[in-house]
């Protein structure tokens, strides 16, 4: 009798696992933090409302199906991209918005009224950051997984591992794999060549041009830095900038010169006449638009006295590229930028336009990287 009853003890005890049974294994985000995934991912929030292209790349046909609050940051950087999403999803008007482009503009009371199941922040952007930590403390005592994810710091690198968890974290791991598989295969397109590199050009990069009144904003050990050395450059302001982003002067430009002028775009139709100091780029902007603003803001003093951009050795990319898991695309065209020969035959275009075909609701038209007209 007491062996049958240690007998169906055991068995209780097999069926009746201490945690629930609905409870996934904890898993780790890419701010280093433990989190359980919930049992089920029905409503979501996301810290960028630009984080919409990162849902329809595991969710293509409905990508805002589980949204129900988000940043104000979508139209307000990238209006033209907005707009295209309103068009093919006009439920986006009705999702709420949370607050505008920064952390402290986010409303916590408004967050935890929608009832979400997990928010989806990024370690750097628009909205809260791991460095929130009053904001997180109150989300998760509201039942809310908090997870971060990052497509920034180390985009390379953490584009796919960001994938990944959030594949897992809304059941879409198939998809996930999916883009994994794509990224990391255009990626080796750049990787697998640069040994046969015998040099790598000296790169400026200017960060949002024309945003800033003075030069020179600038990249260092990160971001765009990260990915400009991917592609087989060398990131003049590495060692000169703490941290990931700052000022170095003019004047240490002039007596350091670059081999390549490499500025970022955050222009756009609308403010073309506005700012004529900006580069204009992104959707719907035509070319000849692109390459003549590219060829406008070159002629500021000191950016014109530039060896590399008086010989034709200037290029600028969408600004966007650095929150986003098409980050891949700009190594590409940086690659064709830094080592012609070694890259004549690699088309960042087809690979744009493969990326958006495959896990995108809807194909871009526009312009996302331009040369010195």
């Amino acid at each position: 009798m007491a062996r049958l009853v240690l007998a169906l003890a055991a068995l209780i005890l097999t069926l009746s696992p201490l945690e629930p049974a609905s409870a996934g294994p904890a898993l780790v985000d890419l701010a280093g933090r433990s989190i359980t995934p919930p049992d089920k991912v029905e409503r979501v929030i996301l810290g960028e409302g630009r984080a919409v292209s990162v849902m329809a790349i595991l969710d293509r046909q409905a990508p805002l199906s589980r949204v129900v609050g988000m940043m104000g940051d979508f139209p307000l950087l990238d209006a033209a991209g907005h707009a295209k999403w309103r068009q093919r999803f006009p439920a986006l008007d009705h999702i709420a918005v949370l607050g505008k482009v920064a952390a402290d503009s986010f409303s916590v009371e408004k967050a935890i009224s929608l009832k979400p199941d997990l928010a989806i922040f990024s370690m750097a952007g628009h909205g809260p950051a791991p460095k929130d930590a009053e904001i997180i403390r109150q989300l998760e005592a509201a039942g809310v997984v908090v997870v971060f994810v990052d497509f920034f710091f180390d985009p390379l690198v953490n584009t796919p591992k960001s994938m990944e968890l959030l594949g897992v974290l809304l059941d879409r791991r198939t998809q996930a794999a999916q883009f994994n598989d794509f990224y990391t295969t255009q990626l080796a397109k750049v990787s697998s060549r640069l040994e046969q590199a015998k040099t790598r050009p000296l790169v400026f990069i200017e960060n949002r041009v024309g945003l800033q009144p003075d030069c020179c904003a600038s990249i260092g050990d990160g971001i765009l830095g990260k990915m400009v050395e991917a592609a087989g450059g060398r990131n003049l302001a590495r060692d000169l900038i703490p941290g990931y982003a700052g000022q170095i002067s003019l004047e240490y430009l002039l007596t350091h010169q670059p081999d390549i002028y490499l500025g970022t775009a955050v222009g756009n139709l609308e403010t073309a006449v506005k700012a004529p100091e900006r580069i204009v780029m992104g959707h719907d902007v035509p070319a000849g638009q692109a390459a003549d603003s590219l060829g406008q803001t070159l002629k500021r003093p000191g950016i014109s006295s530039l060896a590399a951009v008086r010989q034709g050795r200037a290029h600028a990319l969408w600004h966007h590229f650095v929150h986003s898991p098409f980050n891949v695309v700009a190594v590409q065209a940086m690659a064709k930028w830094f080592h012609p020969a070694l890259f004549a035959d690699l088309d960042p275009q087809a690979t744009l336009r493969d990326m958006t075909r495959l896990f995108q609701p809807m194909e871009l038209a526009g312009t996302f990287w331009t040369d010195t007209p």
